[in-house]
């Protein structure tokens, strides 16, 4: 899905908790990657968080909560966003 942020076009994605390889697909990773439960750009571990999501980022690493959207940036980063602030922010485009 995508989604806009005015005046900026985002591309972003729902996490929840399952369909772990449309969203291993989204965050930029290969079959052989999605198969391990990792990638370049985030890795499952379902210790640190509930649904297991933690998404690589230039300040670190964020967890990614069941309902949190996950948003490719305009330069590709990525990054989880809480559904209120996601909602307060961004409204969908229509294809």
């Amino acid at each position: 899905m995508r989604y806009r942020k005015k005046p900026v076009v985002i591309e972003a994605m729902k996490w929840i908790g399952c369909e772990h390889r449309i969203m291993a697909c989204f965050l930029g990773a290969n079959v052989d990657e999605y198969l391990k439960d990792h990638g370049d750009n985030f890795y499952i571990d379902h210790s640190k968080v509930v649904g297991g999501l933690i998404i690589k980022t230039l300040e670190g690493e964020h967890l990614a909560s069941i309902g949190d959207f996950i948003i490719k940036g305009v330069q590709g980063e990525l990054y989880p966003c809480k559904p209120d602030i996601f909602e307060a922010t961004y409204e969908k485009v229509e294809e």
